[in-house]
């Protein structure tokens, strides 16, 4: 959307031929309440970069190095932790502990120079790379805190049919101190994911804390691999983006669920997370980000009625949104249904 990333091919090289694009989107996501700071560092893993678009020219370790200089750079000063991200590595075609152990460490090495606070393993398909990434991390970089997601095949498991609940339990006795899901599914699907996953865990007698980064997007039509089967993914998914009141019904349902670490992944915009903030925020101490809805109060200075009107939860909670479009569909056939 704002032309500095090719999708398809994941464009990490950003941090260093846009650094100024990076550091600004930083920045709007620290002023709509983000206590947390990712690095921009998906893709960035030796054996996957060469398929980025450009980014093989710049090689991990100067992406990874800027990506959290630049996250440094706006977090510090905000008093927000800065989160390391590892990326996914080539596992799907090379099943090799070892390797894929090793291609994880060339990631570390940056991320421990850093001294990041803590650090993300997300967007693993399959659980056994999860429990890899998590295993590396505690070895490669002891006493730092590791958050690790599975990015679900189905809202039920993962891409080798492993339910969600089990893969929670395998990301914990990895030495996760924090699982949960991220991307493909909508943030109501995903809650109902780490909803099983608490279960599990608990069932199992582990503790741990339990996260979720789910779409900006309604995907209640979406089966195997989420919105990717889509036929909109991934150039007009606009109309499935949720309105920030729908976020803000996301973060209520996500906290009583017992869920603590709330953020977003593909679709979220920093408006969504002020959605976020806003509706936690008694929960976060009484922190309230820059310039907030509240529920449309800043309407009441309005120059017409009609606007004015609108002040207030009522309004804002129970509207039903439309397109605007007098054909538009309201589930589309996964592109997987359509090729049978």
């Amino acid at each position: 959307k704002r032309g500095y990333v090719t999708a398809g091919k994941w464009t990490p090289e950003a941090v260093i031929e846009h650094p100024e694009a990076v550091r600004q989107l930083h920045r709007e996501f620290v002023r709509a309440g983000s206590d947390v700071c990712q690095t921009f560092t998906f893709y960035a893993s030796e054996d996957r970069i060469d398929r980025a678009h450009g980014a093989g020219k710049h090689g991990v370790y100067p992406i990874n190095k800027a990506a959290c200089e630049i996250a440094k750079e706006v977090a510090k000063p905000a008093g927000c932790l800065v989160a390391g991200g590892l990326s996914q590595t080539n596992y799907k075609h090379d099943k090799n502990a070892a390797r894929v152990k090793d291609q994880f460490e060339k990631q570390l090495h940056v991320f421990k120079e850093q001294e990041v606070d803590l650090m993300i393993c997300e967007y693993f398909e399959y659980v056994d790379e999860a429990v890899w990434a998590g295993e590396t991390v505690k070895k490669f970089m002891p006493g730092t805190p590791i958050c690790a997601s599975i990015c679900l095949t189905t809202p039920e498991e993962d891409a080798d049919g492993i339910s969600v609940g089990e893969c929670g339990v395998r990301m914990v006795r990895a030495g996760a101190d924090v699982v949960g899901v991220n991307c493909h599914f909508d943030p109501f699907t995903c809650i109902a994911a780490v909803k099983k996953m608490i279960a599990a865990v608990k069932d199992a007698g582990l503790q741990a804390h339990f996260m979720v980064q789910p779409l900006g997007a309604w995907t209640p039509d979406a089966n195997k691999k989420g919105w990717i089967g889509l036929p909109e993914y991934p150039f007009a998914v606009e109309p499935r983006i949720l309105t920030r009141f729908e976020m803000a019904r996301y973060a209520r349902e996500a906290y009583d669920a017992g869920i603590r670490y709330l953020g977003g992944c593909c679709v979220f915009e920093p408006y969504h997370i002020r959605a976020v903030s806003e509706e936690l925020r008694e929960e976060r101490g009484g922190y309230q980000p820059e310039n907030c809805t509240e529920w449309g109060a800043c309407l009441v200075d309005a120059s017409n009625p009609e606007t004015i009107a609108k002040v207030g939860r009522r309004h804002w909670e129970t509207l039903n949104p439309s397109t605007g479009r007098p054909m538009s569909a309201a589930y589309s056939t996964p592109i997987w249904d359509q090729t049978k």
